[in-house]
């Protein structure tokens, strides 16, 4: 007996490879759920063709052959269970999900998987302060120079604005002075200019009850400037101005947030060269993306089904057949 093998067939016999395109399509703004209701489908068979979709896109997109890596890590569960994410800056695309943590041998799992030839082509790895992911990206990738995400910077400064804020909401013991500050986290984390009038007007209110919340939102508002700088030494000069304002402020946040910069300032200053002037909003684009491929999908149990999830988030729609 012989089985004559039809292109337009998919792997499975039940259906065509274009209808198995089409369910996938779907998929890419749906959930499961939904395009088995919608369909009379199984949600199993929907799964599975949204499966082969999305693997058909990573076959189409080739292998990654990246010059700018994106790294950071996200959590797949509660009870700090991370996995890593990488991806390619220049193109936009996440190129690796994995790991069992956010340790040394996960991060070495992402350069065995890209080879050495390629991690020798890697010029910048972008990422945050996290001292396993800059140790094995010195020793796998070593022509890469390191610069550290500004948006994991600022979210460290702004811990260091809400810590100032919870102590002097600590420290006053007058109930009218306390109601300025209560309720108004995200005012201060806030710039000015995104803030509506009403919350502009509980700012000025508030900066102007208290002098060392005013101190210490100047600071944080300034401290923005340091990546506008295209010299190293002109942005070395604006720290230490920055700083040095810090004396006799009691502002001992801030003072620990300046002396880590201080330990990590070569992969912050990194961003002077010119050739380091990447898109660092990439990455943070790309938690929020995943935040919501996770919350439309409650919670994805299946790592194999999220990890082809997260790498086509950003690829185009196949080509119809």
């Amino acid at each position: 007996m012989r089985q004559e093998r039809l292109d337009w067939l998919s792997a499975n016999p039940h259906y065509t490879e274009r209808f198995a395109r089409y369910v996938g399509k779907q998929c890419r703004g749906a959930t499961i759920t939904e395009v088995a209701n919608d369909l009379h489908l199984d949600w199993h068979a929907v799964k599975a063709m949204d499966m082969l979709y999305m693997r058909a896109q990573l076959d189409v997109a080739g292998d990654p052959a990246p010059g700018v890596i994106g790294i950071d890590e996200i959590s797949v569960r509660k009870g700090h269970v991370y996995r890593i994410i990488v991806s390619d800056l220049e193109r936009g695309q996440p190129i690796w999900f994995g790991g069992t943590d956010r340790s040394e041998a996960s991060m070495r799992m992402f350069y065995d998987f890209l080879g050495e030839a390629q991690s020798a082509n890697v010029r910048l790895a972008v990422m945050d302060m996290w001292k396993p992911f800059r140790t094995v990206t010195e020793a796998c990738a070593p022509g890469a120079a390191i610069l550290y995400d500004k948006f994991h910077v600022l979210r460290l400064l702004n811990t260091a604005m809400d810590t100032v804020r919870k102590a002097e909401y600590q420290r006053l013991t007058n109930r009218a002075d306390q109601r300025y500050i209560k309720g108004q986290k995200y005012v201060l984390l806030s710039h000015r200019e995104n803030l509506s009038l009403d919350k502009r007007h509980a700012l000025t209110t508030l900066l102007a009850a208290n002098k060392r919340l005013n101190t210490a939102y100047v600071l944080k508002e300034q401290f923005a400037q340091l990546w506008m700088y295209r010299r190293a030494a002109w942005a070395r000069k604006f720290f230490d101005e920055w700083r040095r304002a810090l004396r006799w402020q009691r502002l001992p946040a801030f003072e620990k947030f300046a002396a880590m910069i201080d330990r990590h300032w070569d992969g912050i200053v990194a961003y002077c060269e010119p050739q380091n002037k990447v898109a660092l909003g990439f990455v943070e684009g790309l938690n929020n993306k995943i935040r919501v491929i996770q919350r439309r999908c409650y919670g994805i149990r299946d790592e194999d089904y999220l990890h082809l999830k997260i790498l086509t988030c950003t690829l185009p729609a196949l080509p119809k057949t």
